[in-house]
């Protein structure tokens, strides 16, 4: 798809290419209904500000569209709703230690039981390592603060996969 077809396709199929970018549907409906978008840069724009007016139960909503970093069980599960823009993602967990894999499903653990929703990070470009290393950095954090850095590494994510998109 590219951005003159993303302006002009019917309103369910520009939901499903959205949504392939940010499970929030307060987003995703925010995002339909501001097309047309005249480049590449509008586009990633009005994706942050519609991003900026979600309140905390939309980001919660987000986040579940992510499976855990480094359990292949909720890969293989969540990502067959964004699968079309999030592959390869986490492709570098495929080649960690059975000890960072450990360590990995023990963080996340770790980090759901505390702050109740998933760690998320931007996982393009970083190694299962790095990934442990920037869980086990923020799990000290409290909710407010995780709350806002897992905002910004979602925020990461999707503008990453908008630009895949088009």
């Amino acid at each position: 798809m590219n951005l003159e077809e993303l302006n002009s396709v019917s309103a369910d199929k520009a939901t499903h290419a959205f949504m392939q970018c940010c499970t929030a549907s307060t987003w995703v409906k925010s995002m339909v209904a501001a097309r047309p978008f005249s480049d590449g840069r509008a586009l990633a724009s009005q994706a942050d500000t519609a991003w900026r007016g979600l309140v905390e139960a939309d980001l919660l909503e987000a986040f579940e569209g992510h499976p855990q970093i480094g359990n292949v069980d909720t890969l293989r599960k969540k990502y067959a709703n964004t699968k079309e823009l999030a592959s390869g993602e986490q492709s570098s967990v495929s080649q960690a230690s059975e000890l960072v894999l450990h360590d990995l499903a023990k963080g996340n653990a770790d980090y759901l039981e505390k702050f109740g929703f998933i760690f998320i990070v931007c996982a393009t470009g970083k190694s299962a390592e790095q990934m442990l290393t920037l869980l086990l950095e923020r799990l000290p954090n409290d909710k407010i603060t995780e709350l806002v850095n897992a905002a910004e590494e979602q925020r990461k994510i999707f503008q990453l996969r908008l630009l895949k998109l088009i």
